[in-house]
């Protein structure tokens, strides 16, 4: 089972998002049937499996095991992965790009740079599972707490004339590109579903 996946198709992108369909796959995180599901969810067996066809249709689940029931053969089956993100490819032409975006200063710029690095990434990911081949990455996640909106302002620019030192030092010309992008917002304050 993955950490995480990406959904890139639409199809498999409604079926993963159907609230109860949601549910089934999240419970599936640990191997289970459609009997064992049933009691969870509120649903007959049989509705149960419908949905959990569905879900296997689209690569979302898979059976792992089968085991002898009362004279029939229960399957056993667990999702492709513990989480998921759905990628904006399955949305098509909607989908965001960040050369649409104007403001390059905007959330909204980084939400559509998010949205290519989760397309990008998802896409790239799956092709090395296919050869068996670990995907070469890099990511750093931290927080800062900014004094004044004047020092943020400074460290950007640090941090931006860093970068370009970095890449004008390590660039290639006939290497393999990468890219790379950094991003900051703020920390969301926790909700009270968070601190519940």
């Amino acid at each position: 089972m993955l950490d995480v996946d990406v959904i890139d198709e639409p199809a498999a992108a409604a079926a993963a998002l159907d609230p109860l369909r949601a549910r089934l796959l999240a419970a599936l995180a640990e191997p289970g049937s459609a009997s064992t599901l049933a009691g969870r969810v509120g649903l007959t067996r049989q509705k149960v499996n419908y949905h959990l066809r569905t879900l296997e249709a689209h690569g979302l689940v898979r059976e792992v095991a089968q085991r002898p029931k009362r004279g029939l053969t229960e399957r056993v089956l667990e999702a492709s992965a513990a989480s998921y993100l759905v990628s904006p490819a399955a949305l098509g032409e909607a989908a965001s790009a960040p050369e649409r975006v104007s403001d390059r200063l905007s959330a909204r710029y980084l939400l559509a740079l998010a949205g290519r690095v989760v397309r990008e990434v998802g896409d790239l990911a799956r092709r090395a599972d296919a050869q068996d081949k670990r995907l070469a990455t890099l990511a750093i996640d931290t927080e800062i707490a900014f004094a004044s909106a004047a020092e943020r302002a400074a460290f950007a620019e640090e941090l931006g004339a860093a970068v370009r030192d970095l890449a004008a030092r390590y660039h290639a010309p006939d290497g393999r590109p990468h890219r790379l992008i950094v991003g900051a917002h703020p920390v969301p304050a926790p909700t009270e579903e968070d601190e519940s």
